[in-house]
């Protein structure tokens, strides 16, 4: 604490210096909110590109699906591919369709559910992929700055340890804690605030694509209902 303190009296305060003459208790804190952080940004900046590539597939996809091309052609084409978003739910429910004809499909209502639960199974698959990690923003944005006021007792306490040591209370003594408490709390507040906003942008994004989703599972549901209803009449 005496480098710093003297520090202080000579009007020289970094937060470099902070850093390094902090005890190694508010040192971890720090480091840790540091690291949450960059983790943090890390997960905006992927989510962001993730979620502009999603929208661009579910557009392209739109697209395709309703341009009149045969569903059968469009399932040969996304078959052997690696497939998202409403392509999942695509493949999913076609391959579905073509194993229960393929066994002799008896009843239209158990083929429906079959398909309907297929798609939602990759529907369900898509909205874990897309929520990923969202979770951690969630935590970093409320546990971040009681992690950050963690650091800020451990930093008066040890105001009050230095007080009591010197029986003194100067600015040059009381100073040095305070800055480190203070200090904790700004790290924690600057990994929170973003973690905060981002996961609530992130999650209405999130949920938008999910509901464009949902909604494409919800037509196709209604084509093949259809369809399945033609088959069963040509039977007849």
């Amino acid at each position: 604490m005496e480098p710093l303190a003297s520090a202080v009296s000579g009007g020289e305060l970094s937060i470099w210096e902070l850093f390094w003459q902090a005890g190694l208790i508010v040192k971890l804190v720090m480091i840790g909110l540091l690291g949450a952080s960059v983790w943090t940004w890390a997960i905006i900046i992927d989510k962001t590109i993730s979620y502009n590539r999603m929208r661009a597939a579910l557009n392209r996809f739109e697209q395709i699906f309703w341009s009149g091309q045969s569903l059968e052609e469009l399932y040969r084409t996304l078959a052997d591919r690696k497939t998202n978003g409403m392509g999942s739910i695509f493949v999913a429910a076609m391959r579905e369709w073509k194993k229960s004809f393929e066994k002799g499909a008896r009843t239209p209502l158990g083929l429906q559910t079959r398909i309907d639960k297929a798609m939602d199974l990759a529907l369900t698959r898509e909205m874990e992929r897309l929520e990923g990690r969202l979770g951690f923003l969630a935590t970093i944005g409320s546990a971040g700055p009681f992690i950050g006021l963690f650091g800020t007792v451990i930093g008066i306490m040890t105001s009050f340890q230095a007080i009591a040591g010197s029986k003194s209370t100067s600015l040059a003594v009381v100073a040095p804690g305070i800055a480190e408490a203070l200090l904790a709390t700004a790290i924690g507040l600057l990994a929170a605030i973003p973690a905060v906003i981002a996961y609530n942008k992130l999650s209405s994004d999130a949920g938008k694509l999910g509901a464009r989703m949902e909604g494409f599972a919800d037509e196709f549901s209604a084509i093949l209902s259809r369809q399945i209803d033609e088959k069963v009449a040509q039977k007849a």
